[in-house]
Protein backbone atom coordinates (compact mmCIF):
# COMPACT_ATOMS: atom_id res chain seq x y z
CA UNK A 1 0.00 0.00 0.00
CA UNK A 2 1.44 3.35 -1.18
CA UNK A 3 0.87 6.65 1.09
CA UNK A 4 1.22 10.07 -1.00
CA UNK A 5 1.38 13.35 1.27
CA UNK A 6 -1.40 15.29 1.27
CA UNK A 7 -0.12 18.72 -0.05
CA UNK A 8 -1.95 22.36 1.96
CA UNK A 9 -2.61 24.97 0.21
CA UNK A 10 -1.31 28.36 2.49
CA UNK A 11 -3.32 30.68 0.39
CA UNK A 12 -7.10 31.74 2.04
CA UNK A 13 -10.00 30.19 0.44
CA UNK A 14 -11.62 33.18 -2.46
CA UNK A 15 -8.38 34.36 -2.57
CA UNK A 16 -7.38 35.02 -5.99
CA UNK A 17 -4.02 35.77 -7.40
CA UNK A 18 -3.53 37.74 -10.94
CA UNK A 19 -1.69 35.75 -13.20
CA UNK A 20 0.27 37.69 -15.74
CA UNK A 21 -0.55 36.49 -19.15
CA UNK A 22 0.66 36.67 -23.07
CA UNK A 23 -0.72 40.03 -23.86
CA UNK A 24 -1.98 38.61 -27.20
CA UNK A 25 -3.98 35.54 -24.73
CA UNK A 26 -5.28 38.72 -22.86
CA UNK A 27 -6.34 40.30 -26.24
CA UNK A 28 -7.80 37.06 -27.54
CA UNK A 29 -10.15 36.82 -24.07
CA UNK A 30 -11.07 40.21 -24.07
CA UNK A 31 -12.53 40.13 -27.37
CA UNK A 32 -14.42 37.01 -26.80
CA UNK A 33 -15.48 38.64 -23.59
CA UNK A 34 -16.51 42.39 -25.17
CA UNK A 35 -18.47 40.14 -28.26
CA UNK A 36 -20.09 38.13 -25.35
CA UNK A 37 -21.43 41.39 -23.44
CA UNK A 38 -22.35 43.17 -26.76
CA UNK A 39 -24.76 40.06 -27.78
CA UNK A 40 -25.96 40.06 -24.02
CA UNK A 41 -26.42 43.53 -23.02
CA UNK A 42 -29.18 42.85 -20.80
CA UNK A 43 -28.31 39.35 -19.48
CA UNK A 44 -27.87 39.18 -15.80
CA UNK A 45 -25.99 35.86 -15.76
CA UNK A 46 -22.01 37.41 -15.04
CA UNK A 47 -19.24 35.05 -16.18
CA UNK A 48 -16.63 34.08 -13.73
CA UNK A 49 -14.22 33.89 -16.77
CA UNK A 50 -12.73 32.17 -19.93
CA UNK A 51 -11.14 29.18 -20.54
CA UNK A 52 -8.55 29.74 -23.82
CA UNK A 53 -6.38 27.43 -25.43
CA UNK A 54 -2.78 28.87 -25.23
CA UNK A 55 -1.94 27.98 -28.76
CA UNK A 56 -5.35 27.99 -30.96
CA UNK A 57 -6.66 31.23 -28.78
CA UNK A 58 -10.09 29.54 -29.07
CA UNK A 59 -11.85 30.41 -25.58
CA UNK A 60 -15.11 29.74 -23.88
CA UNK A 61 -16.99 31.71 -21.59
CA UNK A 62 -17.02 29.74 -17.69
CA UNK A 63 -19.83 30.39 -15.67
CA UNK A 64 -18.50 27.98 -12.69
CA UNK A 65 -16.69 28.80 -9.71
CA UNK A 66 -14.33 25.91 -10.34
CA UNK A 67 -13.73 25.42 -13.78
CA UNK A 68 -12.57 22.26 -15.73
CA UNK A 69 -9.83 23.58 -18.04
CA UNK A 70 -8.39 20.80 -20.76
CA UNK A 71 -4.59 20.30 -21.31
CA UNK A 72 -3.59 23.55 -23.16
CA UNK A 73 -5.93 25.75 -21.54
CA UNK A 74 -5.41 28.68 -19.08
CA UNK A 75 -8.69 30.51 -16.84
CA UNK A 76 -9.04 33.88 -17.62
CA UNK A 77 -11.18 35.65 -14.87
CA UNK A 78 -13.45 38.42 -15.60
CA UNK A 79 -11.57 41.07 -13.47
CA UNK A 80 -8.71 40.58 -15.42
CA UNK A 81 -10.55 41.48 -18.52
CA UNK A 82 -12.81 43.96 -17.49
CA UNK A 83 -9.70 45.93 -15.82
CA UNK A 84 -7.68 45.40 -19.27
CA UNK A 85 -10.71 46.84 -21.31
Amino acid sequence: MAYTPQINDSRPQGMDSTIILDPTLLRAAQRIYRTYCMLHPRNAKRPYGIAIHRKSYRGQLIFRHDPVLLPGECFVPTKQLEVEI
